[in-house]
């Protein structure tokens, strides 16, 4: 998987999450996921982004933070979408 400096804030059960992580997926992205499950981890969120709303994802890379895993999918494919080099050949 491709490493980056990506957070993601989860909770279990959720569908939104859970479609932004089968994007990771497909993309061979690489997350710290966080759950606020964790009560520290929720207040961390909750300091972040204002919400206890799940996902978020932060970019530090790119000092991004968004909600809204529709958002969330559209900007992961914009930046983080690779071509996949031809069978055979090495990316570069």
């Amino acid at each position: 998987m491709l490493s980056v400096m990506l957070t993601l804030y989860v909770k279990d059960g959720c569908p939104f999450c859970h479609k932004v992580l089968a994007v990771r997926e497909e993309l061979g992205l690489s997350f710290e996921e966080k759950n606020i499950a964790d009560e520290v981890v929720a207040a961390e969120l909750v300091a972040r982004g204002g919400k206890r709303q799940v996902p978020y994802l932060v970019d530090s890379d790119r000092n991004v933070e968004m909600y809204e895993s529709d958002d969330i999918i559209a900007y992961l494919r914009e930046h983080y979408s690779y071509p996949l080099a031809p069978q055979g050949t090495q990316a570069t």
